[in-house]
């Protein structure tokens, strides 16, 4: 049957032979090509004709694996290459032991990661917050394609969550070698791979490897192949390793340009007028009209060949635009009236398999599954990993025809499907936390499809919640709201609804043009409140007085995870101006037709407003972001997230009056809400109200007891109280309740020092610096005390460094004028 099938390729013969040849011209050749990379428009035959290069190597003894988009990573290639070597009689042992170990140590890594950015109680403010929260994890590449808000993150704050992260991990893991395993699992795995290959070749004379659909696996895998192939990182391969890569690009000659005598490029056309016949011929498709009008219809392309011959057309009349009809000409002659109900029916969802499958030909397990299996042989049908996808040329018509045909059938199976989806993505969602929900790529996957379903139901909500969840996806990065536009832009077309391509166009500018910011005032734009201009970022609100100690570094806005609290801004590091960062273009262009007016609910326009606000504050921008707040409040004036958040970004603004006139109504509206009560006991503090301040510290920290920043805060208020030991005890919670707190650490130093304790506050001072390098006031204070210490020498040291970081320094200067005299004095 193989050679039977095989024999019907009749097209593709000087690429065949290419192939084959290459086998009979010996690695020191210098005809010898270590390197094959197919590539053509959809449909033109790469995988079939990458398939027939797997035959033709094994016919010459060749151990060989195949690899297509189901693998999404390095370590899922490499074990696809062990399933596939081990099937013909080849282990990869050492290679399998290293990536079960690497499987095992990523997940302790999520976990731990997760654990340590793990979410406080619902009902504080979480726009945005999913972005900022996971930095460490998407610093170490642990959130796969996700990079949360990284054009507008301050570099140092994504890679102060990454190093506090690393820490973790180094102190979790048993070996450095574990550690990179987590973070740069190729650097381990390649090696590996290398040194078994070479130990495979002495017992087969070929290894071949087929990369296919490599505009899907070419972004993560195109550079680890140009390393594996044309340097020795990782090791040398053995001279008998041939590579073919199949995708619709051809190869990027700024990587692969220099290794161009190593490599052919087989770029593949539609099918020449006589490869085209010989596919009919081979199908018995032969009378004379009957193939001019293929050819005409055609121009050529495989998958429009394959579908009309599978017709069997008696004459030229029979032949008919196959891009309009080819699934009439099809179902023409079936006469299974299930089996044609079957094939229009898997063209509705845009990836098959049983289950949805079942869904949408409305119809018990049993049944689905004979009909699926048939669905599979059909010619349109592409195999996707253990899924199906309908050829685009196909789907299209398909879904034409039934749209036309039958529009209450039409919304009746987009409505069922809808509806397993959400049944699916609920059943995902069951007693999980919803902040960790946008990592999981199964919750995602149904959440898009029942919105696209929804979409061409035309359901009347759908928009409108579609919006919503790009708004929500805008939080995890630029990938993911980018999906979450395509299932606009899908739905639109796929159901004829022009303002929704146009919608779905423009969002897809906006996110090139300015990322996700640009994508929220686009619908911003849409709902008739366009976005307003950032204005200047705010250079801080002045110097910290001597002796107020040391404040956590950069901390003008922290925020964690969706659900949670922000952690409020901190103090200006004794008058450091924070960093300014680029922001975005304020004027987008226009991408396809303006849409209508879309009516968006006030909820989702203020959660925008939000997001933009904290968009604002992590560039430490905090009165444009306080204008933003402004115009979320004017929608909900009496969400208290959103009274939280700008009389936080108000204290440290000097608008005291207002920022307390804010979170006192915040903290009636949700008495829970701890973030808001540790900001109001600030502020208060800021009014000289130590009382109180007392007060409210102590109800934020009664609902959360490790709430680090407020018992940070909650010190000040004891040092202003005249009360050391309780300055103290609260500062022993912070350590404790976050020990990577530099800022934490660094204030329970002062506290050690005011107390006379400075051999234990030099340890403070010492951890605070492990944590944070660049921290000038740890320098200043640690001087101090080795000052008091009568350590003159490292005492000047400190303070020198203190103003190297900070040259306007004052209580740096006076201290380190103060050593000066003592070593000359």
């Amino acid at each position: 049957m193989r050679r039977r099938t095989r024999a019907g390729l009749v097209a593709r013969s000087a690429e065949r032979e290419l192939f084959r040849r290459n086998f009979d011209t010996s690695p020191d050749d210098g005809r010898h090509r270590f390197l094959f990379h197919v590539h053509g428009t959809a449909g033109v035959g790469k995988t079939r004709l990458v398939r027939e290069f797997e035959h033709l190597a094994r016919e010459q003894g060749a151990l060989t694996a195949y690899v297509d988009e189901t693998s999404g990573s390095v370590p899922e290639v490499l074990e696809a290459v062990c399933r596939q070597f081990a099937a013909q009689g080849h282990r990869l042992k050492d290679l399998e032991r290293t990536l079960a170990t690497h499987r095992e140590r990523r997940h302790e890594a999520e976990t731990a990661a997760l654990a340590a950015l793990a979410p406080a109680p619902d009902g504080a403010p979480s726009a945005g917050g999913m972005a900022l929260a996971r930095a460490g994890l998407a610093g170490l590449g642990l959130v796969p394609g996700v990079a949360p808000f990284t054009a507008v993150l301050d570099p140092e704050q994504l890679a102060h969550g990454a190093d506090r992260l690393r820490s973790v991990l180094a102190a979790r893991f048993r070996s450095h070698e574990d550690v990179r395993l987590v973070l740069d699992p190729a650097s381990v795995l390649t090696p590996v791979l290398a040194d078994e290959l070479d130990a495979v070749a002495s017992d087969v004379p070929w290894i071949v490897l087929l990369l296919d659909t490599y505009e899907r696996t070419g972004p993560f895998l195109d550079t680890w192949l140009h390393d594996l192939l044309t340097t020795d990182r990782h090791g040398v391969l053995p001279d008998t390793v041939v590579v073919v890569t199949a995708g619709q690009h051809p190869a990027d000659p700024a990587r692969w340009g220099t290794f161009a005598d190593f490599m052919t490029s087989l770029p593949l056309q539609p099918f020449t007028e006589a490869e085209a016949r010989g596919l009919l011929a081979e199908r018995g498709v032969t009378a004379e009209p009957v193939v001019a009008e293929a050819l005409r219809l055609t121009g050529g392309l495989p998958v429009l060949l394959s579908t009309i011959a599978g017709t069997r057309p008696a004459g030229p009349e029979d032949v008919t635009d196959p891009s309009a009809t080819a699934v009439e000409r099809f179902l023409k002659w079936e006469q299974d009236p299930g089996r044609r109900f079957a094939a229009l029916a898997g063209a509705l969802p845009r990836l098959l398999d049983v289950d949805v499958f079942a869904v949408a030909a409305n119809c018990d397990r049993d049944r689905a599954e004979e009909l699926y299996t048939w669905v599979e042989t059909l010619p349109f049908a592409d195999r996707l990993g253990g899924r199906l996808r309908y050829h685009d040329i196909v789907r299209a018509p398909m879904l034409r025809l039934q749209r036309g045909r039958s529009p209450r059938g039409w919304a009746d199976g987009h409505g069922r499907l809808a509806r397993a989806f959400r049944r699916w993505r609920e059943q995902t969602e069951s007693g999980r936390d919803t902040g960790t929900l946008w990592l999981d790529e199964t919750w995602c996957e149904l959440r898009l499809g029942e919105l696209y379903h929804r979409l061409c139901a035309d359901d009347p909500t759908a928009v409108p919640d579609t919006l919503q969840d790009l708004v929500e996806a805008c939080d995890q990065g630029e990938a993911l709201a980018g999906r979450w536009i395509r299932v606009l832009e899908d739905a639109g077309r796929d159901a004829g609804v022009l303002d929704a391509v146009a919608w779905g166009g423009q969002l897809a500018g906006a996110l090139a043009a300015g990322g996700t910011e640009g994508v929220l005032d686009t619908v911003l734009t849409w709902a008739g409140t366009p976005p307003t201009s950032p204005g200047p970022a705010q250079p801080g609100a002045g110097p910290v007085q001597p002796g107020a100690g040391p404040v956590q570094p950069g901390a003008a806005y922290r925020p964690v995870g969706a659900g949670s609290r922000p952690v409020p801004a901190g103090d200006t590091d004794y008058g450091t101006p924070p960093r300014q960062t680029q922001a975005w273009p304020r004027s987008l262009p226009v991408y396809g037709a303006i849409p209508s007016r879309i009516t968006l609910p006030a909820p989702l326009l203020a959660r925008i407003h939000r997001d933009r606000a904290l968009a604002h504050a992590a560039r430490h921008n905090r009165p444009a972001a306080v204008v933003e707040l402004g115009h979320a409040l004017a929608l909900t004036p009496d969400d208290p997230r959103t009274l939280a958040l700008r009389g936080e970004y108000l204290r440290p603004l000097g608008r005291h009056a207002e920022a307390v006139a804010d979170l006192e109504r915040a903290t009636a509206l949700d008495p829970a809400d701890a973030y808001a009560w540790a900001s109001l006991g600030t502020v208060r503090l800021a009014l000289g109200r130590p009382e109180e301040a007392r007060t409210a510290l102590d109800r934020a920290l009664a609902l959360e007891p490790d709430y680090a920043w407020a018992l940070v805060r909650r010190a000040r208020v004891a040092r202003e109280l005249g009360d050391p030991e309780g300055r103290l005890a609260a500062l022993d919670r912070a350590v404790a309740a976050d020990p990577g707190s530099a800022w934490a650490h660094c204030e329970r130093g002062d506290a050690l020092h005011a107390a006379g304790r400075d051999r234990e506050a030099l340890d403070a001072y010492d951890r605070a610096l492990a944590l944070d390098p660049g921290y000038a006031s740890a320098y200043a204070s640690r001087g101090a005390a080795h000052h008091r210490l009568g350590h003159l020498d490292e005492a000047l040291a400190d303070l020198e460094r203190a103003l190297e970081l900070n040259p306007s320094y004052a209580w740096a200067r006076e201290r380190r004028e103060a050593v000066v005299q003592d070593l000359t004095g």
